[in-house]
């Protein structure tokens, strides 16, 4: 029989990502779901479909063995947590909660035979997740041998996803509900320190020391090319990341954003620049692609979490004036992203909210822990009253 996999999540990175991998490196899968439709296509089929897209073709696999089993069967769970020789978790941050007792008590199963180590893949996007859904778990573990061996034999790593994959459309899941479709990108760079035991091998996985230069990467340089992308390409009127990277403009203005931003880095973590460029120059590629669909709306809803004091524009901001740098193009993407305001996105409308009852100044404060006292708060007011006054513009490069 194959080694087991355990997924919580079986979603657009657990089923477009992790699940391949895990099938691919010989498991086979189990993924933890809710949605009921999903669960029956995946039992009944025993593999479900992936696509992989880009301006040059697509190819399509089929990912299996794999099962699913309900979230909201407790038992079942914890049964199979007890049967994995490895787990992962991509449900999002905010369910990390709930994944949590399920956890505890398939690992009191682990303690309770003797079982060897288990190693977590936390595939979640927030800093520090792997301690988190540690710390989470270890408040459900109530027996000493359980909170013991929680302690030494569970491995909770960190890692940063990097693989684009829009949701499923409404026409997609009604012709196939397991039906998945993403970019080729395949790399899964994870945190060695996290790992107890010896550590698997899994493709497309390779663990680094230095794990702190491949979060600024991801945050930095991928996901603050997105913002600035989404944000300026939102008020010119564009619908999908290739529209925005097709626009001159837009794309020399996200160069020059990712220009300050990785200056920041190489002075903050001793980065190779190359390394760094050499990304930037893959990352051109991939938000281009057509045939993925990515949407402005989906890299930029959210924006209040996106601009938050660490997160991507305004913690690349902070490196680069860390750096003695003045980040003009990033202050930029931070005034576009107080703009954004699409009807159905909450934190969209909030943030207009606070705008309007606060004013600039005090929101960026209050939002993005930048001190009206600070330089940045000037550079962003000054794109801010622009931007108001015309939509389109943007600075000079």
């Amino acid at each position: 029989m194959k080694e087991q996999a355990v997924i919580f999540g079986a979603g657009n990175i657990g089923r477009g990502f992790i699940g391949q991998l895990f099938s691919e490196s010989g498991y086979e899968v189990i993924f933890v779901d809710v949605d009921q439709d999903l669960i029956a296509a995946l039992n009944r089929d025993h593999r479900y479909h992936l696509q992989t897209v880009s301006n040059t073709g697509v190819e399509d696999y089929h990912i299996g063995p794999v099962s699913a089993v309900n979230g909201a069967n407790s038992a079942a769970v914890a049964q199979a947590i007890a049967g994995a020789s490895i787990a992962a978790t991509a449900v999002g941050a905010n369910a990390l909660r709930f994944v949590a007792p399920n956890l505890a008590a398939g690992l009191a199963l682990r303690s309770a035979a003797n079982a060897g180590p288990l190693n977590i893949i936390v595939c979640e996007n927030l800093h520090g997740a792997a301690q988190h859904l540690r710390d989470l778990t270890a408040a459900r573990s109530s027996e000493p041998a359980a909170r013991d061996y929680l302690a030494n034999s569970v491995g909770f790593v960190d890692t940063v996803i990097g693989r684009m994959v829009p949701a499923p459309t409404p026409d997609m899941r009604a012709a196939d509900v397991s039906f998945i479709k993403v970019e080729p990108y395949k790399e899964l760079p994870v945190d060695r320190s996290g790992f107890v035991g010896t550590i698997p091998t899994i493709s497309a996985m390779h663990a680094e020391d230095n794990f702190g230069i491949y979060t600024a990467r991801k945050l930095y340089v991928h996901n603050c090319g997105h913002a600035l992308l989404a944000y300026v390409g939102y008020q010119r009127g564009y619908t999908f990341s290739y529209e925005a990277m097709a626009d001159d403009e837009i794309r020399a203005f996200m160069l020059a954003g990712l220009r300050e931003s990785v200056d920041g880095i190489c002075a903050e973590f001793g980065a190779d620049p190359a390394w760094l460029y050499s990304h930037v120059d893959d990352l051109l590629l991939r938000f281009a692609n057509r045939q993925l669909g990515d949407t402005l709306y989906r890299l930029g809803r959210d924006p209040l979490r996106k601009l938050a004091a660490e997160d991507r524009l305004t913690g690349a901001a902070n490196l680069a004036c860390a750096a003695g740098l003045r980040p003009r193009h990033l202050a930029w993407g931070i005034a576009a992203a107080l703009l954004f305001a699409p009807t159905d996105d909450n934190s969209a409308q909030e943030l207009q909210r606070q705008l309007r009852e606060q004013g600039v100044a005090a929101t960026i404060a209050t939002v993005a822990g930048i001190a009206p006292e600070n330089a940045l708060s000037a550079l962003v007011q000054e794109a801010y009253a622009v931007l108001r006054a015309t939509p389109t513009a943007l600075p000079k490069v």
